[in-house]
C-alpha cells in the first residue's frame, strides 16, 4: 500500500468531530429503559431512593455524553439533560400507551411483562421516543444513533424526527420504514414490511415534507408502501397488504391490492 493511502486515513482521522461511541450512547438509553421498566431485569429490588439515585446517575451520564460531543460543545448541556429528565414522566406515559396498544391489539400478547421483555415493536418505539425527545432539544447525531441501534436489533427503521402520536402498535415489525417527515396519529397499527417513504430522494427536498401523513385509527397491513409528502391516509382507513399508494385516501376507506390467484390441481401418477 502506498503512502497516499495512509495519509488519506490520517487526514480524515484528524477531521472527525468527536462523538462518544455508538455503544456508549445505546447503553445509556438501554440503562434508562431498564430503570423505567424493571421487568427487563431478572429480579429488581429498588427502593424509591435507589430509583432517584439511578435516574440522577443517568442524567449525569447524558450530560457527559453531550459534553463529549463536539457538535454540542456550545450548548448548556446540564440544562438540556435536566429538561430531558424533567420530561421523563410524560415520555414514560407515552411509552405506556404503546404497551397498552400492543396488549389490547395482539391476541398473542399475554401480559405487559411479555411485551416489555420480548416485543421488538415496543423496543423500537421506546427508543424512538427517547431519540425524538432529544432531537426536539436540538441535539444532533445522538438521536439518529439511537434509532439506528434500534434498527439494527429489531429490523424497524424509524427516523427520530418523525412525528408519532400515542398508542402506536407495531406488530412483528421487521422491515418497517418510517421516514423523517412522516406524521402518524393516535391508535395506528403497522404490520411488517410497511414503508412510509418519499416519492423523491433529491437533496434539494431536504427541508420539505416528503413523507406521508397517517391519521388516527389507521391499520396498514404487511408490505404496503405509502409515499409522498402530500399523501394523507384519512382516519379509520384500512390499507391492505402489498398496496402501493402515492395519493391521499379519504377517511374510513378500505384499500386493497387485487391480484388473480389460481389454484390448479396437479394430477399425480402412481
Amino acid at each position: 500500500m502506498n503512502e497516499e493511502f495512509y495519509l488519506h486515513i490520517y487526514t480524515k482521522q484528524n477531521q472527525i468531530e468527536a462523538v462518544p461511541s455508538n455503544e456508549e450512547i445505546a447503553q445509556w438509553a438501554i440503562s434508562l429503559m431498564n430503570i423505567l421498566y424493571p421487568e427487563r431485569f431478572t429480579s429488581p429490588d429498588y427502593s424509591i431512593n435507589e430509583i432517584k439515585r439511578l435516574l440522577a446517575k443517568q442524567e449525569k451520564e447524558l450530560t457527559r455524553i453531550l459534553n463529549a460531543t463536539k457538535a454540542c460543545e456550545h450548548n448548556d448541556n446540564e440544562v438540556i439533560a435536566r429538561t430531558f429528565f424533567d420530561g421523563l414522566p410524560e415520555l414514560y406515559r407515552k411509552m405506556n400507551t404503546d404497551i397498552s396498544a400492543i396488549l389490547n391489539g395482539d391476541p398473542a400478547a399475554k401480559s405487559e411483562f411479555e411485551i416489555i421483555r420480548s416485543y421488538p415493536g415496543f423496543l423500537a418505539i421506546a427508543l424512538y421516543r427517547i431519540a425524538h425527545s432529544l432531537l426536539k432539544a436540538e441535539i444532533p447525531i445522538i438521536p439518529r444513533i439511537l434509532t439506528e441501534y434500534a434498527h439494527s436489533v429489531t429490523g424497524i427503521d424509524i427516523h427520530p424526527a418523525a412525528m408519532i402520536g400515542e398508542y402506536l402498535f407495531i406488530d412483528h415489525g421487521t422491515g418497517i420504514v418510517i421516514g423523517e417527515t412522516t406524521i402518524i396519529g393516535n391508535y395506528v397499527k403497522l404490520y411488517q414490511g410497511v414503508t412510509l417513504g418519499a416519492l423523491s430522494v433529491e437533496k434539494y427536498m431536504a427541508n420539505t415534507k416528503r413523507h406521508p401523513t397517517i391519521e388516527d385509527h389507521v391499520i396498514i397491513y404487511s408490505g404496503a408502501t405509502i409515499l409522498g409528502g402530500d399523501t394523507v391516509i384519512g382516519k379509520g382507513c384500512i390499507i391492505g397488504g402489498n398496496v402501493w399508494l402515492t395519493k391521499s385516501v379519504p377517511s374510513n376507506s378500505t384499500v386493497y391490492h387485487q391480484s388473480a390467484i389460481k389454484v390448479i390441481e396437479t394430477k399425480h401418477i402412481d
